[in-house]
């Protein structure tokens, strides 16, 4: 109901009175009726004319943004369709317990997804030896376009092996641990690896910086920018405190009293 009083809501601004007037028009002008032409350009601007099946895994305890950012971006891709895993069905409570997300699938489902989107989260900690989900990883990245990471899940992906002797990003305030698997960690904001198939992202809202990244290797760069534009995504923050190198001690103080609280 919400998008179709939206729909109606656009088209009385440009002078349509109902749905129907609008279709009317739009077949005398383009030739053919909207959702044919809705159909014809997706599948003119998605190369491959292929449905694309993007895997993000959840966990007990992940962080919402990290998951949800790139799901916002990469579901509006021509073809895409966008699965929740994890190793049984059913809700999977983020970090703080306030949201649920389903995982409509499982791992063994999704053996061969054409993206991994692995977010980060506090739960993360234990799946770093969970060896069956860090085999589904390791197995299907072999078959991926492209395995990519939000946060502290490029922990997840240096525990199954897949960064070794590159360099990664993560959430900075655990950028030393990539060091244990084997990666070079800098403070970038988006790492890629393309010829490796691997991208990781900084912490949290840096996953929606790096699904457009995605979108614009995949399909090309008016689409990354339609998918920008898509979700409004122009961020104009009202602090410029996103980085620890940006705050004075009287931040961090009341950041790590927070962290103390809602880990």
């Amino acid at each position: 109901m919400v998008a179709e009083s939206e729909g109606y809501w656009s088209l009385t601004l440009i002078g349509f009175r109902s749905s129907e007037t609008f279709r009317r028009a739009f077949i005398r002008i383009v030739g053919v009726a909207p959702d044919a032409y809705r159909h014809r350009s997706a599948t003119d601007h998605h190369p491959e004319g292929l449905t694309m099946q993007i895997a993000i895994p959840v966990y007990p305890r992940f962080t919402a943004l990290d998951a949800i950012g790139p799901y916002e971006v990469l579901q509006r891709l021509p073809g895409a369709t966008v699965t929740f895993l994890w190793h049984e069905r059913g809700e999977i409570r983020t970090e703080n317990g306030f949201l649920g997300v389903m995982a409509d699938a499982t791992f063994d489902e999704v053996p061969q997804p054409d993206v991994i989107v692995v977010p980060g989260g506090i739960g993360c900690r234990e799946l770093i030896t969970d060896e069956p989900f860090l085999h589904w990883i390791r197995t299907a990245h072999e078959t991926t376009r492209f395995t990519t990471s939000v946060c502290t899940g490029s922990l997840l992906l240096g525990a199954a092996g897949l960064l070794d002797g590159l360099t990664a990003t993560t959430y900075w305030g655990v950028r030393e641990m990539l060091k244990h698997f084997g990666a070079i960690p800098v403070d970038d904001r988006v790492v890629e690896h393309l010829d490796r198939r691997i991208i990781t992202a900084a912490g949290v809202s840096s996953g929606i910086d790096m699904a457009l990244r995605l979108a614009e290797i995949m399909v090309d760069t008016v689409a990354a920018k339609a998918m920008q534009l898509g979700i409004e995504y122009d961020p104009q923050p009202p602090f410029d405190a996103g980085a620890p190198w940006k705050v004075d001690a009287e931040v961090m103080a009341r950041f790590k009293e927070y962290a103390l609280v809602k880990d």
